[in-house]
């Protein structure tokens, strides 16, 4: 290259070794939100897919369709649905769904600590639960929405083959085919470099999950505790959480943290000692050593941090 010249060349995306690298900041970054700001980020995160399931619900109240032409409805509803991981993603808000992979790579990375890790994956569900219920009990419940006949049955028989007629292991397995799609879409939309492009990699992926019917543990927050208002028989708080909430939860903590998080991270990164550099810019804890020349990775200089000042500074956010 004439005279030395450093040349930048961009490309259409980012190779999946450079994505998981960003699937890891991205978990160190949002694992270490103050408390506050994590919790309301994922409140934020229930509320839109919350709206999403709604809007979804109300294409699904389609009696016709559903009697002679059941898969065709259901695919017109996964087309609808996307949308609100689409704004989950491009507002930066947090489903634990979602954390359930990113903070597993950084974890893995060594970047963050597993106390640190479940924390996250705590607050996030419990914000994800408060904006679900929020938007489902004030906005849609005593908005009226869903009061006529055709929705409240719509309401009722989408939650009844959610929660009743699956058997529990249904719903796990179920759980884990959810969270790997949506997963999977959250690494795809973070590979894209532009708008569109994270548009289009958030939509499929979301798209097949909806279509085939698996079980998202924050879209159920909002679709059985629905039914519950609108006085669903059979289905009450401590059958939901029993039946659907903690095997979904169970299955899409695996179907995100193992399927993809741990997959793409052994595929990768496991056994590479190199620091991935995105876009000329290290991890802080990568940075190379110039004095030496030397190249130090995330656990090598960790260590050593925590061994010359006993612990590791806030600015490293590890």
């Amino acid at each position: 290259m004439a005279g030395g010249a450093y040349q930048n060349v961009v490309h259409n995306c980012y190779s999946p070794k450079e994505t998981v690298e960003l699937c890891s900041r991205a978990g160190v970054a949002k694992a270490n939100m103050r408390p506050d700001k994590m919790f309301m980020s994922s409140f934020m995160a229930g509320c839109l897919l919350a709206i999403a399931c709604a809007a979804a619900l109300s294409v699904n109240t389609a009696p016709w369709y559903q009697e002679n032409a059941p898969g065709l409805i259901r695919a017109i509803g996964a087309l609808i649905f996307p949308f609100g991981l689409v704004a989950i993603v491009l507002t930066g808000a947090d489903l634990c769904t979602g954390s359930f992979m990113f903070t597993t790579i950084s974890t893995l990375h060594r970047r963050l600590s597993v106390l640190k890790m479940l924390m996250h994956w705590t607050v996030t569900f419990f914000g994800n639960l408060a904006g679900s219920l929020f938007v489902m009990g004030l906005i849609i419940g005593y908005g009226g929405v869903f009061d006529s006949a055709a929705y409240k049955a719509e309401v009722i028989k989408f939650a009844t083959t959610k929660a009743v007629t699956p058997e529990w292991h249904m719903v796990f397995l179920r759980g884990i085919g959810a969270n790997w799609l949506v997963c999977l879409a959250c690494f795809l939309a973070l590979s894209a470099r532009e708008l569109f492009s994270k548009v289009v990699a958030i939509w499929w992926p979301v798209f097949a999950f909806v279509c085939l019917g698996f079980d998202h543990v924050v879209a159920n927050m909002f679709f059985i505790p629905a039914a519950i208002f609108q006085g669903a028989p059979g289905i009450s708080v401590g059958y939901y959480i029993w039946k659907s909430m903690i095997p979904a939860l169970i299955g899409n903590i695996i179907g995100g943290g193992l399927f993809v998080g741990v997959m793409y991270w052994y595929l990768y990164i496991e056994g590479n000692s190199e620091p991935v550099v995105i876009d000329g810019d290290y991890f802080p804890l990568d940075q190379p050593d110039v004095t030496h020349g030397i190249h130090r990775h995330s656990s090598e200089v960790t260590a050593g941090t925590e061994k010359t000042h006993g612990k590791r500074s806030p600015e490293n956010m590890v």
